[in-house]
């Protein structure tokens, strides 16, 4: 699109030119000494303290400006929060001269600039604590104007701008107008140190393993490609890291853990992004039964560190993450919700209850896809508290070690919440020769036309020809993790920059 300026732009542009002929730069160089915020002001001045504050500096933007003739009040918008500026005219340009006054006003001050202020800490007569100004210093020019919001008197704001097409397309001016915005990416950053926290403190080692793979490995997903042009071969975007990470178990680290960034080329919704992160971590001689209380504890001290509490509100419903949780095998959990019990039944007879279900499957899947089909449409949206869903069939899960007393089924866990899936873990398969035919499994559902079975690994196959010890592991959406714990309806709420169609730029 080309772009064309609103009136409100053109005069912006206009005032641009006037403060440089007047020789004032309308963006000076970054240094600028900040020494005070607007909570650290707000919240700790007194009368008995006003000593502390008798030399502060102050930046922002600009959210509204109340202009008294002689007496300016502006309000900005710092890291922290709203603050008052009271400036006087006389005090800013002294005795006759007003060129620099006349400048900044008449050809600055616009909402949405960027300006700097020096001053003492006072309380106005209508009781607000503010910066009266003795300098006030341009430090970036706005250009375009910032949506209408509606605010309060002391400047926040209750009638937010709700466009999706706005907000996530210009998350740069939805964090400006909308503060609760900014708050769920700081209780963002919050969760993931507390995981931090939490995996370091039990002896995790953090690590970083390749985002460009030759193998997409670890899940079963269609990949993004792309051509490594050194090597003049194709490469994917990581669609998991658990095969890398196994690697590292292989190799004689205990635990470890990453945040991966991964890309699956699949569909977008309101619980999907084809750019993600997910947590995985592997740990060496544990179970899933041990994966699961740690997931549990986890969870509850997330609850507890971002909220003070474990009952938390998720929509319109009340979700508590005191541990511990239910646990269901997945095949009792779809008789418990269907009257159906699919145990034993082979491919034939699943597809005979998906059409008794009104199920519609792809003639290309399995048995462990239909089955999958058969849970996720019947089951998985009816676990709105934290639930276990466990011990899945061996079709499902071509990663996991065999169920140790359960024929046909596999140590496998799934923490469903809010009707949802949060989190995927096994105790992981470390027979290289049963890994090798599961591969090949997979392999003949590919030539049947299924996209997202995965590829053999040869590598990885000879790693654990070497030996890789009993092996615990799991992976857990952030991105919807933080969708649950900060009550968000969508998971482009909780990325800053969610895909989005490309726009048309002339």
């Amino acid at each position: 699109m080309s772009q064309t300026l609103s009136e409100q732009e053109i005069i912006r542009r206009e005032k641009l030119q006037h403060l440089e002929a007047a020789g004032i730069n309308p963006y000076p160089a970054p240094l600028y000494p900040v020494s005070h915020y607007s909570n650290d002001i707000k919240e700790n001045y007194t009368e008995e303290n006003k000593e502390n504050y008798a030399a502060v500096c102050v930046a922002g933007r600009i959210m509204s400006v109340n202009d008294k003739g002689k007496v300016m009040f502006v309000k900005i918008q710092d890291n922290k929060g709203i603050l008052q500026l009271y400036i006087k005219r006389d005090e800013i340009c002294p005795g006759d001269d007003k060129s620099y006054w006349d400048a900044i006003t008449k050809n600055g001050m616009d909402l949405g600039d960027i300006i700097g202020s020096t001053g003492y800490v006072f309380i106005t007569k209508t009781g607000e604590i503010s910066v009266h100004a003795s300098t006030v210093t341009l430090l970036a020019k706005s250009l375009k104007p910032l949506p209408v919001v509606k605010r309060d008197e002391e400047g926040n704001v209750f009638d937010a701008v709700t466009d999706p097409e706005f907000r996530y397309r210009q998350r740069y001016a939805d964090l400006i107008i909308n503060p609760s915005v900014k708050e769920t990416f700081v209780k963002r950053t919050l969760l993931m140190a507390t995981i931090r926290e939490y995996l370091n403190s039990r002896g995790a080692l953090e690590v970083d393993t390749p985002v460009l793979q030759a193998i997409p490995g670890g899940a079963a997903a269609r990949p993004f490609t792309t051509h490594h042009n050194a090597l003049d071969v194709p490469f994917y975007l990581r669609i998991a890291n658990e095969l890398y990470l196994k690697r590292l178990i292989v190799g004689g680290f205990e635990w470890v853990y990453e945040f991966s960034r991964n890309f699956r080329n699949e569909g977008m919704d309101r619980t999907h992004n084809p750019e993600f992160t997910v947590l995985e971590w592997y740990t060496a001689y544990k179970d899933y039964l041990w994966m699961m209380e740690i997931t549990e504890q986890l969870f509850e001290k997330i609850a507890i560190t971002l909220h003070g509490k474990t009952e938390l509100t998720v929509g319109d419903k009340t979700i508590n993450f005191k541990a511990p949780y239910r646990r269901i095998s997945m095949i009792e959990a779809i008789q418990e919700n269907t009257g159906i019990d699919i145990t034993g039944m082979d491919e034939a007879a699943l597809r005979e209850v998906c059409k008794k279900l009104h199920i519609d499957v792809a003639p290309t899947i399995g048995k462990g896809k239909l089955i999958d089909e058969i849970f996720g449409s019947t089951s998985e949206p009816k676990y709105i508290q934290p639930t276990f869903i466990i011990d899945y069939p061996i079709e499902m899960s071509p990663l996991t070690k065999k169920h140790r007393s359960k024929e046909g089924l596999v140590e496998r866990f799934e923490l469903m919440v809010n009707g949802k899936e949060l989190a995927n873990a096994y105790t992981e398969l470390n027979d290289p020769i049963d890994q090798r035919k599961r591969f090949e499994e997979q392999l003949g559902l590919m030539e049947r036309g299924d996209d997202e079975a995965m590829f053999i690994d040869h590598d990885f196959l000879r790693a654990l020809e070497y030996g890789m010890p009993p092996t615990s592991g799991i992976g857990i959406g952030i991105d919807r993790l933080c969708m649950m714990m900060l009550n968000q309806p969508s998971i482009q709420d909780v990325l800053f920059f969610p895909q989005m169609r490309p726009e048309s730029y002339e």
